[in-house]
């Protein structure tokens, strides 16, 4: 691939994983009460104690030494994620979220464009970091959409759009803080 555009597809990579990992920091801050944390809509939905154990246990199994080991880890218990029973305070699940994300950021901040096409290994399969970062933005936007979504379920009547509210033009007050146009 030429270079510029290499390089424009890196840098819009990280920047829509900013853009994801805003958007539900922004979604889950308006959830007040830390009982909402365990809602679920019914018995095979997850709540939102759930989808950020799973993206977190995934972001440290899939980047944690990822350059060089499998990115599914064998101390990964992908299964304990979706427990249900877990309960978490509103501060410790933000903080969780925090942490996935982090793990994330920090194992890509070494990396330029030019290691865009550089093999790894996730499940034994051979991912060049570009297919792999491309994967990795569907599979969390789908789970980042649950979170909002769940978010503004339980915020009802106080919730504040993270983008443009039906209806207006102009910017709400999440907009510019990492979210952009979309």
């Amino acid at each position: 691939m030429h270079e510029n555009a290499m390089a424009h597809m890196f840098v819009v990579l990280l920047t829509e994983l900013r853009r994801l990992e805003a958007m539900g920091w922004n979604a889950m801050s308006q959830v007040l009460d830390d009982d909402a944390f365990a809602y679920r809509f019914d018995e095979e939905s997850n709540n939102l104690i759930v989808l950020v154990r799973h993206l977190t246990g995934h972001m440290r199994s899939r980047f944690t030494d990822f350059l060089y080991t499998d990115g599914e880890k064998p101390w990964r218990d992908r299964n304990s994620e979706f427990d249900h029973t877990v309960r978490m305070t509103r501060d410790e699940v933000l903080a969780e979220w925090r942490s996935g994300w982090e793990c994330m950021f920090t194992a890509l901040r070494p990396l330029t464009w030019r290691d865009m096409e550089r093999t790894i290994v996730v499940r034994g399969e051979p991912y060049t970091i570009f297919d792999m970062l491309t994967r990795q933005i569907g599979h969390y936007g789908v789970h980042v959409g649950q979170v909002v979504m769940l978010s503004k379920h339980l915020t009802r009547d106080r919730w504040v759009t993270l983008s443009l509210p039906r209806g207006v033009t102009e910017a709400g007050p999440f907009y510019g803080r990492g979210l952009g146009a979309w």
